[in-house]
């Protein structure tokens, strides 16, 4: 495991480096770059040489350089500024026979790159080694520690002299190397400790290396690893010998069977300490991760297309590997889990995907904030349907052993459902409309097992969500999301054209008689014109109130007239929902059933069966005229014939 990689093609090593060296005129900024090229000192040297280019077989890694050399003259200020902005590394030269050009890095150009905004790491170079006085030699770790700790982006320092040719192919080999092995994403300089992103990553790699499970790498898996990353295979001895370094410095990092997570670490912060980051970076890349330290965008597949009525959920396949993920890391008897160990579930990703808007508050959770197996299945139907790349990215981090297209399918179209009068889907989509205090928030509160609140708290946020699962007859079970879509946010939504295209059913929820009308018009009409008609429920939520009966009268009269079934009366004070959420879900399995018709929609129809009729009625003429003909020839044919 301690052995490099060099020389080893990576698919996701950058394909080249580019170096901006820059600082104060006579600091030696070209007489580096060009001895570095000539592998000799020139005699004379232009004031800023043209980009160079060093051979990618220079150094182990075999990434092409480019340097750019630049002027310090005022009048290229702005020139100087864009080439610093497309930088990968920015070498910084001060002259080691002249005090004042080290000053001026602090007072000039490092708070240029940070007025700039440029975010590359930065290496300080001092140049000209063989004009210092002798008399004023200092240690380069003393002079350089207060800048490094003002200025953390810079990475290292060196010192070198273009005329004695000492250590100038450093200064380019640690430039490259801080960009294709960059220590930032690795450790926290502020904690003084491994990044936990990096520590996540690592996490992964061990649980996808650890093929028995058993918490350990054993030799067959050790060595697998090494295979993987390095292309070279351990030697017995080799095993013992890193067992025995781990042993020495780490009692728990080794057992019976193998090394264990501690000990994993352990190896890691072993590398980074003694500098080899090469090591660290290969292991990464081979694992797919970028230098950001998450996983790089080639790693995730992008191919699941769809058009705007269609969706994606997971396969069975996928379900039933979270099953065993729920059960594996489940500990309690009661089978569920608690937030700790949906934090180990995902200790392997940059960060848990369910702690941020729109999952946070989701779907029900115990009284300590536990998920039981439907609520952790049901969150990941949400992320997939609201974000299949996200959800797949997830999938991976959590260790999916697959393809991981093979964990989702794209459902068919919303529209061909309703031709063929059923549908295919696991998970449906609800809009909830209605005016304010309707009882919208409540709606979706009891769906996922909240207590009502007689306190009102104004919904002005469009990501409301509440997902669950939905038992049916025949032990079947289906997702539901409920989306709440405020009343101040109904003519934003339809403002685009697609809006209703993943809406599977839309529920009118109201206390009154005139607005909630109005809204289920709206919505009706934008899906009769755009063609993405959904199914309509009507919602009285407040049957406890004196009011309720005439509401409900109302809203029967209208659910009569456009098509759809009688309002549903439900109290979530009382806790009396009349079945709501599998009527929801009735609805959607029905995409054919309940679509209300408008007055205008129902006068489109009749014009289209008008038109229909009077073309069939002409073709039908047109037909039997040509029959006559032809039987008019026919005879004419046959008495011809018979003369």
């Amino acid at each position: 495991m301690a052995k490099s990689s060099a020389g080893t093609p990576n698919p996701y090593l950058k394909t080249g480096v580019r170096i901006v060296v820059a600082g104060e005129r006579g600091t030696g900024k070209s007489s580096l770059i060009a001895t570095a090229a000539a592998e000799k000192f020139p005699k004379n040297v232009p004031p800023v040489l043209p980009s160079t280019r060093l051979p990618k077989d220079i150094f182990p890694d075999r990434v092409p350089i480019t340097i750019i050399d630049t002027s310090s003259r005022v009048e290229n200020d702005y020139k100087v500024a864009e080439e610093l902005k497309r930088a990968d590394v920015v070498v910084f030269t001060y002259a080691c026979d002249e005090p004042q050009s080290f000053e001026r890095l602090s007072t000039f150009w490092l708070p240029k790159l940070c007025k700039l905004e440029v975010k590359v790491p930065v290496m300080v170079v001092g140049c000209k080694l063989d004009l210092r006085d002798e008399n004023r030699q200092v240690s380069l770790e003393q002079v350089m520690s207060p800048l490094m700790e003002k200025f953390p982006e810079i990475e290292t320092s060196i010192e070198c002299s273009a005329l004695k040719q000492y250590k100038i192919r450093e200064v380019f080999y640690y430039a490259q190397k801080v960009v294709l092995h960059p220590a930032g994403p690795l450790f926290d300089m502020e904690a003084e400790t491994l990044s936990p992103r990096f520590v996540r990553a690592l996490k992964r790699i061990f649980f996808l290396c650890d093929h028995d499970r058993d918490g350990a790498l054993n030799d067959a898996e050790l060595n697998d690893f090494q295979v993987k990353c390095f292309n070279s295979p351990l030697q017995p001895s080799e095993i013992v010998g890193l067992k025995r370094v781990v042993l020495e410095k780490l009692g728990e990092g080794v057992n019976e069977r193998g090394i264990t997570w501690i000990g994993f670490l352990f190896l890691h912060q072993l590398h980074i300490d003694k500098g080899h980051l090469e090591i660290t970076w290969t292991i990464l890349r081979k694992f797919g991760y970028n230098n950001d330290i998450k996983l790089a965008e080639d790693v995730i597949p992008s191919t699941l297309k769809r058009a705007p009525d269609q969706s994606v959920e997971l396969t069975n396949e996928a379900t039933e590997f979270l099953r065993e993920i729920f059960e594996l890391y489940s500990t309690k008897p009661d089978g569920e889990l608690n937030p700790h160990e949906i934090g180990k579930i995902f200790s392997n990703a940059p960060e848990s995907p369910w702690e941020r808007e729109p999952y946070v508050d989701a779907t029900q959770k115990n009284e300590f904030g536990g998920l039981s197996l439907d609520g952790f299945l049901s969150m990941w139907a949400f992320m997939t349907f609201l974000d299949p790349a996200r959800s797949m990215e997830n999938m991976i981090y959590v260790g999916y052993p697959g393809n991981p297209l093979s964990a989702f399918r794209v459902t068919r179209k919303r529209r061909l459902d309703r031709k063929k009068q059923q549908t295919e889907r696991n998970v449906f989509q609800c809009f909830v409309f209605g005016p304010k205090k309707a009882g919208k928030s409540a709606l979706l509160s009891s769906f996922i097992g909240r207590y009502f609140s007689d306190k009102y708290t104004s919904t002005d946020f469009e990501d409301h969500y509440a997902v669950n699962v939905v038992d049916e007859p025949m032990g079947k079970k289906k997702t539901l999301i409920l989306r709440e879509i405020p009343e101040e946010g109904t003519a934003k939504l339809l403002s685009d054209k697609e809006s209703l295209a993943a809406c599977d059913v839309a529920v009118f929820v109201h206390d009154s008689y005139d607005r909630a009308t109005q809204l289920l018009v709206e919505v009706a009409s934008h899906g009769e014109d755009t063609g993405f008609e959904v199914p309509c429920l009507i919602v009285a939520a407040k049957e406890d109130l004196d009011s309720f009966p005439m509401a409900i009268l109302n809203s029967t009269r209208v659910s009569q007239d456009m098509g759809i079934e009688a309002p549903i009366p439900i109290s979530t004070k009382l806790g009396n929902l009349n079945n709501i959420f599998s009527r929801i879900v009735s609805a959607a399995e029905h995409p054919h059933l309940s679509i209300p018709k408008t007055e205008s929609g129902r006068g489109r129809k009749q014009y289209h069966r008008l038109i229909n009729r009077t073309l069939m009625v002409l073709s039908v003429g047109a037909a039997v005229a040509i029959a006559g003909l032809l039987a008019r020839n026919s005879r004419s044919n046959s008495n011809f014939a018979y003369k």
